[in-house]
C-alpha cells in the first residue's frame, strides 16, 4: 500500500538507534544509555510543589479540555518569564503546545511551502530538518559554531536565496552546547531583517548554561520578527508531561502568522490541562532546584569532557550550555555511524552518530549526554576508552 514519500524520509537519530540497542540488550549485554537528553531518566525530578500541583489538578477535577491556546494564567506567566529576558511579548502572544516539537511543527507548517528553504544551524536537533522536509521544504545548513563559539552572520547571508523563508537558531545548541551571545544574535537578526525572514529561536536550554548570563533573541530583536520556542522539559524537568510553547514578539511582521497558526492549535484541541497547572506552579514557585541542577551538571560536564579528551583519537570541547558533549573522532576510528555501531555492539554504550544531526557539520562526531551521575559516566566512558584502544591496536 502507498505511503507518502515525505514521511518515508523522516529520521530521528536519537531514537532511531534504540531498536539496535534493544537487540544488544537482548543478548544480555549491560547497557549504558547516553543517547537521550532526559533529566528525569537520571534522577532529576520536578520539585514537590510542582508534583503536588499536578496531582491537585487531577484530583481536583481539572481534567477537562483547556483553551486551545493554553490556560490564560499560564500564558501570562510565560509572557512574564520571557519579558524578564527582554522579549516584547504579552499573554496573547503565547501559545501552549505539547512540547517544543509540536510548536516547531506548527511554525514550519505555517511558513513553508514546497521548495522553500529554511536555514538551520549545523549540527542541529533532527526534527528541524525532518519537519522542513515533511512540508516539502529544503533544509540548508550553516555552521552552528564557526570557530569562535557562534554562527557567522556573513555565512548566513551568503546562503540566503529568493526561496529562503526563515533562519533557525538553537541557543544553547543541541548537540554542540554552543551559546550565542547578544552581540552576535543582533547581527544575525539584522541579516534576517535585511531579507524579510522569520527568525525561529529555540531556547529550551536557556537556564542551563555554564558561563555568563544568557541573552535571549527577544532581548535584541527590536521590531524584527522573532518566533520563540521554549518549554518545560529540560529546565523544569517535566519531560514526560510534554509541555512547551510558542511566543511571538510584537513585530508587525508576525501579524499573519499570529492570525493563522492558532488554527493548528484548535485542530489538535489543547495541551494537557493538569500539566499546564503544574507548569504554572513551576514558574511561580521557588527556582532553587534549577540552580542546584545546573551546578551538578557542570561537575558532570567537566568530568565527561576530561575523560573524553584523554582518549586517543577523540577531541572534545567543553560545551557552554545544555547537557550534551559532541566529541570529534579521528577518521582512523571509522565513520561516525561505524564508531557508534561498534561501540554499542561491543560495549553496550549507546551514543548517537553525529551525522544524525546533519551530514555537513555533524559527520565525524558523536553525541553523548552527561546527565548521569559521575560513577555512571566514569564507567560508560571507561568502556569508550577501552573500545577505542582495542580499535587502534
Amino acid at each position: 500500500m502507498k505511503i507518502s514519500g515525505r514521511v518515508e524520509g523522516v529520521e530521528y537519530a536519537i531514537r532511531d538507534i534504540v531498536e539496535s540497542a534493544r537487540q544488544v540488550k537482548a543478548r544480555g549485554v549491560r547497557m549504558h544509555y547516553l543517547n537521550i537528553g532526559d533529566p528525569c531518566q537520571f534522577g532529576f525530578q520536578p520539585p514537590p510543589n510542582v508534583l503536588r500541583a499536578f496531582a491537585d489538578a487531577v484530583q481536583g477535577g481539572r481534567n477537562q479540555y483547556a483553551d486551545s491556546e493554553g490556560l490564560p494564567e499560564l500564558r501570562e506567566a510565560i509572557a512574564a518569564r520571557e519579558a524578564a529576558k527582554g522579549m516584547d511579548v504579552t499573554g496573547d502572544g503565547v501559545l501552549v503546545t505539547n512540547g517544543v516539537s509540536e510548536g516547531l511543527d506548527m511554525v514550519v507548517s505555517s511558513i513553508v511551502d514546497p521548495g522553500d528553504e529554511v536555514l538551520l544551524p549545523g549540527p542541529y536537533y533532527p526534527p528541524y530538518a525532518s519537519y522542513v522536509r515533511l512540508r516539502g521544504g529544503v533544509p540548508v545548513e550553516f555552521a552552528a559554531d564557526a570557530g569562535d563559539g557562534a554562527p557567522d552572520p556573513a555565512e548566513i547571508r551568503s546562503l540566503i536565496t529568493p526561496r529562503t523563508v526563515a533562519i533557525c537558531l538553537i541557543n544553547p545548541n543541541n548537540p554542540t552546547g554552543t551559546v550565542i551571545g547578544g552581540r552576535r544574535l543582533r547581527q544575525i537578526l539584522d541579516v534576517a531583517g535585511e531579507h524579510g525572514l522569520y527568525v525561529i529561536c529555540d531556547e529550551i536550554y536557556d537556564r542551563i548554561t555554564y558561563g555568563g548570563p544568557f541573552e535571549g533573541a527577544g532581548s535584541v530583536a527590536r521590531d524584527l520578527p522573532v518566533i520563540l520556542l521554549n518549554g518545560f522539559s529540560k529546565v523544569h524537568m517535566m519531560t514526560g508531561w510534554r509541555l512547551g510553547y510558542i511566543a511571538f514578539n510584537g513585530s508587525p511582521g508576525l501579524g499573519r502568522i499570529r492570525e493563522h497558526l492558532p488554527k493548528l492549535a484548535r485542530v489538535r484541541i489543547c495541551g494537557s490541562t493538569p500539566a499546564q497547572h503544574a507548569a504554572l506552579e513551576s514558574l511561580r514557585g521557588p527556582q532553587d532546584h534549577i540552580t542546584s541542577m545546573v551546578s551538578e551538571l557542570q561537575k558532570r560536564r567537566d568530568l565527561a569532557v576530561r575523560l573524553l579528551s584523554e582518549i586517543p583519537g577523540i577531541t572534545c570541547r567543553a560545551p557552554a550550555g545544555a547537557f550534551y558533549a559532541f566529541p570529534r573522532i579521528d577518521p582512523s576510528l571509522g565513520t561516525d555511524k561505524e564508531f557508534v555501531s561498534g561501540l554499542l555492539e561491543e560495549t553496550g554504550v549507546l551514543a548517537v552518530h553525529g551525522s544524525g544531526f546533519g551530514e555537513r557539520h555533524g559527520s565525524g562526531h558523536f553525541r553523548i549526554v552527561f546527565l548521569p551521575p559521575e560513577e555512571y559516566l566514569e564507567e560508560a566512558l571507561g568502556l569508550v576508552a577501552r573500545y577505542v584502544n582495542r580499535s587502534t591496536r
